[in-house]
């Protein structure tokens, strides 16, 4: 039998405390060599600052003026929340499923280190990982294991895990230092991803169920927690089988660490997945081609900003701004629930008309003709047939082959689920389904103030994306003839009691007319009365050959003068035909110009951006909106009362808002102008309240896509209507009493001027007496 000599215990023991001591020192020499990076060998860590602020990509949110979220932008889609904000139940799952000693630990768990190692020596997959919550906190909010933070040793594979663990073991237990376990374990939740672009327990409560995190119930908050593990693997949208099996594992940890008793967990695990799911991104929610257009002026200020600001640089998709917008979320609401119902009835006109018939047509010979290789034009423009052409070169038929294979693809729809659906269909067919779509561009705007109240840039922003409010521009027809006539009036100082005879005015050749041939405008209705018209019934019945006279006699370089004076800052071009909108404007454009006539005559620029504040509720701008004296009051009264005669006389272009939709009703007052341009591919409206200006247009993308006749392409049937629901809304939301009530025009202090235009005429008060009168739907003069 072997025996040991005397004190040869006495000597293991020394030497075993010896290469303790010694591995202890060992370990703080390297801890202390990871923390400072010894000879560049470990990679850096994150400052002292940057724990005092973790850096997380926070989106920026967008807010209407009444307080409602609008939107957001961001590269990961996160909004961190307060711990009194979660449900309990998710805490409950969280802490079973991922740091059972959460509570206890100080940042690195021995016991879970030793079951991982366990696991791993033992191939047993069932022992859980060694990672505390806190460690996962480092790793997502400090990226230790990115090249940022590698260094000479860090192309070792073993030897590089190694480093990463060290530092997250020594983040860990900087910020058990420095925070509460209530804010790191929020810090987790506000980070995690969840799948789909969803980042934090705010939003997945919202895109998976629509509910607010505080909601979520037992089971919905053990399959959120059960698919932190793999988000992409437990897809419940994909994969619900896996993911319901996962989600009773999160449940069955519950029940083990007494979250749940034996008979919850039996009943709880029996239940299916119900989902509600709605993913959040740019494409969705109110006022989205708003929140598009606006997003530049934006950043051009955060360039400013972060140019006189460097050491404070800020990121519109990761800094977490707020940004109060000028929209009103009663009035987007409404604006878009009209749009949608006047569009999808339009839309259903449109396709009945052009049944069995392409629409894309030009007029040859009076009738109208298919434009042979419009839609193959029109492919040669898409992103597709640009990277086919990258791919394939000059072999056209490889392209084309391509571009007429059919794919699985959604297409925009009007109902159905979300306004799409599931389809079978090529490139070059889903080119010829999307040209057969009317669009349309609606603003709001208050004249007082300059606030944009709503914005509908089109009929889907998730599949038509050109916004045809600010970006698009296209002729406004008779929408321009005010501008004619405040030239004339401030100008040449008629009333609009004056009288123009309805005859033909003839204009000599001029060069943009194309040829030596002299140009005679003709009437919408073909004919001519020869009657002495006012200006006020002229502008109301819209006659053109009226405005054909006032431009002969103001000249079109005067015209061109107003209007830009009154905010419109698109290229007019110089000649006559200008009386009848032939230049380019926008939607944008022409609202800021009409609220001149609307406030007394002052230009106001639209203002859509009230303030921006930091993460934190800083402010950081403020906006105002500019303002300038253009015109008279007087003379923006006056206007007011011309396009008072469309809606109020009997024989005006927009009498139905008077008749049919009764918005005069309650003492109401609207100014109005109706437009519609040559083979009626624009339809445009504009209405005035005293407090409210408002106008559309409607149309195809391509000018070559219209009806082809007056009863359904004209702007009192394709633009008029929606502007009538929007008004009807507001008008029946007692929340908008007060700041938008039916009222008349407020005439200036001190303006005496008597207006009698024969049998229309204001009396002593100056108020508007209509005649009483009994008409039809016929005798509705067209325009």
């Amino acid at each position: 039998m072997f025996e040991l000599q005397p004190g040869t215990y006495r000597r293991l023991i020394a030497r075993l405390w010896k290469l303790t001591l010694a591995g202890l020192l060992l370990l703080v020499l390297y801890i202390l060599a990871v923390s400072f990076n010894f000879l560049w060998l470990f990679g850096g860590m994150p400052s002292l600052k940057a724990l005092e602020n973790p850096q997380s990509q926070l989106a920026s949110e967008i807010y209407t003026e009444d307080g409602v979220l609008l939107g957001k932008y961001y590269l990961e889609n996160r909004t961190p929340i307060e711990i009194s904000q979660v449900s309990p139940n998710v805490i409950s799952a969280l802490l079973a499923t991922e740091d059972a000693r959460f509570v206890k630990h100080s940042g690195i768990d021995a016991r879970s280190i030793f079951r991982a190692v366990n696991g791993i020596l033992t191939g047993s997959s069932s022992s859980g990982g060694g990672s505390t919550l806190t460690q996962q906190v480092a790793k997502n909010l400090f990226e230790t294991r990115t090249e940022k933070f590698r260094g000479l040793l860090g192309g070792i594979p073993y030897i590089r895990v190694l480093i990463d663990k060290t530092k997250e073991w020594i983040l860990a237990v900087r910020l058990e230092r420095n925070y509460t376990k209530q804010e790191i374990m929020m810090m987790y939740l506000n980070t995690v991803s969840f799948g789909n672009n969803t980042y934090g327990i705010k939003t997945a409560a919202k895109t998976y169920f629509n509910k607010e995190p505080w909601q979520l119930n037992v089971e919905e908050g053990a399959l959120l927690v059960g698919m932190l593990q793999n988000p992409s693997r437990f897809n419940p949208r994909s994969y619900e089988e896996r993911t319901l099996q996962r989600r009773n594992v999160v449940l069955s940890q519950m029940r083990k660490y007494g979250f749940l008793t034996d008979q919850q967990f039996a009943l709880y695990k029996q239940k299916p997945i119900r989902l509600d799911f709605n993913i959040e991104n740019q494409n969705t929610g109110p006022a989205a081609y708003f929140r598009s257009v606006i997003r530049d002026e934006i950043q051009k200020w955060l360039d400013d900003y972060n140019d006189s600001n460097p050491e404070n640089e800020l990121d519109l998709n990761t800094s977490g701004l707020k940004i109060y917008t000028t929209i009103d979320s009663r009035m987007q609401k409404a604006a878009e629930e009209a749009v949608y119902e006047h569009m999808r009835e339009q839309q259903r006109k449109f396709y009945e008309h052009w049944r069995g018939r392409n629409p894309w047509t030009q007029k040859v010979g009076g009738a109208y003709r298919e434009i042979p290789g419009f839609i193959e034009r029109v492919a040669k423009r898409t992103p597709r047939y640009i990277a086919l052409k990258k791919e394939y070169g000059d072999d056209e038929k490889a392209i084309w082959q391509e571009m007429r294979k059919p794919v699985k693809m959604k297409v925009f729809v009007y109902g159905g689920r979300r306004n799409e659906k599931d389809t079978i269909m090529s490139p070059l067919d889903s080119i010829k389904y999307y040209k057969r779509f009317l669009n349309v561009g609606f603003m709001s705007m208050d004249p007082r103030n300059g606030h944009v109240k709503a914005w509908v840039g089109g009929v889907n922003f998730k599949y038509l994306k050109f916004d045809h409010v600010r970006q698009a521009k296209r002729q406004p027809g008779s929408t321009f003839k005010p501008f004619v006539y405040l030239t004339a009036i401030d100008k040449n100082f008629l009333t609009p009691c004056d009288r123009v005879t309805d005859q033909p005015v003839t204009f000599a050749p001029y060069e943009d007319h194309g040829g030596p041939r002299s140009w005679t405008p003709q009437n919408s209705t073909g004919r001519y009365s020869y009657q002495q018209l006012s200006l006020r019934q002229a502008l109301g019945r819209s006659v053109n050959s009226v405005s054909a006279y006032l431009i002969k006699q103001s000249k079109a370089a005067s015209v061109i003068e107003y209007a830009q004076k009154l905010g419109v800052e698109s290229k007019l071009t110089e000649n006559p035909t200008l009386c009848l909108g032939t230049s380019d404007v926008s939607v944008y454009e022409m609202v800021a110009a009409y609220c001149t006539f609307a406030n007394g005559g002052y230009r106001v620029k639209p203002l859509t951006i009230l303030k921006i504040t930091d993460k934190n509720g800083n402010l950081l701008k403020d906006f105002f909106a500019e303002n300038k004296l253009v015109i008279n009051a007087n003379t923006a009264y006056q206007m007011l009362y011309l396009m008072r005669g469309a809606v109020e006389d009997p024989d005006g272009t927009s009498q139905r808002l008077r008749t049919q939709y009764k918005l005069l009703e309650g003492g109401n007052e609207i100014a109005a102008k109706t437009g519609t341009t040559s083979s009626y591919s624009d339809g445009w409206f504009m209405g005035m309240t005293q407090n409210l200006v408002s106008g559309l247009w409607v149309g195809g993308d391509d000018r070559s896509i219209h009806f082809r006749d007056m009863s359904l392409g004209q702007g009192a049937r394709v633009a008029m209507p929606a502007w009538a629901m929007y008004m009807q809304k507001v008008y029946a939301d007692p929340t908008l009493k007060r700041s938008h009530p039916r009222e008349p025009f407020r005439k200036p202090d001190g303006f005496n001027l008597s207006l009698d235009c024969g049998r229309y005429y204001i009396d002593s008060s100056q108020r508007y007496i209509p005649p009483k009168v009994v008409e039809s739907e016929e005798e509705e003069i067209l325009n």
